[in-house]
């Protein structure tokens, strides 16, 4: 296969992420499974509950679920009339491609869907930057929720946690009004910002227009104060099924003490590791894990990280065996689907 020059410079953008994120990855579970005897890790996973492995599988899909309908709120103005399975399928193939390549996912099903739903790429990668925005937002308030129902300083033990805070909340919070009034004074901003870039290059004001189409195009499709207050109702529920997710996960490996508070703490800590760049939080959500639960709560590294390990691998292969069904019950449907997805995204 030939590539032009642009093809090489996406064969080199992806190469290069690719690698980070294979070093990000060694680096945490590095960080994780130092000076832990791994064969009494497995030890303590071997004797999960095979029920509350179940229990634990269904939460997992339902808040899921819950997130694909939160989506379809939220394309309401767009396509009312979305399918669920193809919302569903879209949001469980993009998760199961952030297991291997991190983040590509978000765009894999960006273009996913617009492809099975025949609406706007740009409109979709809009609604799927508006979703993530409101992820971190609610991320924070969990966080801010489990120092408060923590029993001791939560701070304390990760000192770096306040300082993430106020950090991401500036940015959003600037990101936020920044988005408002682009949507707002669209043609007065996009003439002059696309202006100004035009005199350093032309492929970079180019760029620069199509995010702001996409942008504009993805919050403005969700409109409407029962949209809203819909959108709200279902981020909370989603956060608080994660948090049951996590109790049932302590349940499954046999942590005793726990309690509803305790797993919200370890979801809230443990969510900024999925966060990280790492193919499907491989290394960041073991090592963050494993940290909460010892330095938190007294645990022992070996059944903190037997929690950590099983949670996630779990997630991990529950993720990648749905999406290899979807994306082969679906392409049964949509014709010559890998090479669309291919096609559209060496356009980005």
């Amino acid at each position: 296969m030939i590539l032009d020059n642009k093809g090489k410079r996406i064969v080199k953008r992806d190469v290069i992420n690719f690698t980070l994120s294979l070093f990000l990855t060694a680096v945490f579970l590095y960080i994780a499974f130092y000076n832990v005897n791994f064969r009494q890790v497995l030890g303590a996973v071997s004797k999960a509950s095979i029920l509350w492995m179940l229990i634990f599988i269904i939460l997992l899909l339902s808040s899921h679920y819950l997130r694909a309908v939160r989506w379809k709120i939220i394309i309401g103005s767009v396509k009312p009339d979305a399918s669920m399975k193809n919302l569903f399928g879209a949001l469980m193939v993009g998760y199961g491609v952030n297991c291997v390549i991190p983040r590509l996912g978000e765009i894999t099903r960006a273009v996913l869907l617009g492809k099975w739903e025949k609406i706007s790429r740009s409109s979709m990668f809009g609604t799927v930057l508006l979703e993530r925005i409101i992820d971190v937002i609610f991320l924070g308030l969990s966080v801010i929720a489990a120092a408060l129902v923590y029993s001791g300083n939560l701070y304390q033990s990760f000192p770096w946690l306040k300082t993430t805070l106020y950090i991401t909340s500036v940015l959003i919070a600037a990101f936020i009004i920044f988005i408002l009034l682009v949507v707002r004074y669209k043609e007065h901003f996009y003439g002059v910002i696309i202006l100004l870039l035009s005199k350093i290059s032309g492929r970079l004001a180019h760029k620069t227009g199509y995010v702001f189409s996409m942008i504009t195009e993805g919050f403005a499709s969700l409109k409407g104060i029962k949209n809203y207050a819909l959108t709200f109702l279902l981020s909370v529920l989603i956060m608080l099924l994660y948090a049951l997710n996590s109790y049932v996960g302590m349940i499954m490996i046999g942590l005793p003490g726990i309690n509803f508070s305790m797993a919200w703490v370890i979801m809230s800590i443990s969510a900024i590791g999925v966060v990280i760049p790492t193919p499907g939080g491989t290394g960041s959500y073991h090592a963050l894990t494993k940290s909460a639960l010892v330095l938190l709560y007294g645990y022992g590294e070996v059944i903190s990280l037997a929690y950590a390990f099983l949670t996630h691998i779990i997630s991990y292969f529950l993720f990648i065996i749905s999406a290899l069904i979807i994306f082969f019950v679906l392409n049964r449907y949509h014709d010559n689907l890998i090479k669309v997805v291919e096609t559209e995204m060496e356009e980005l």
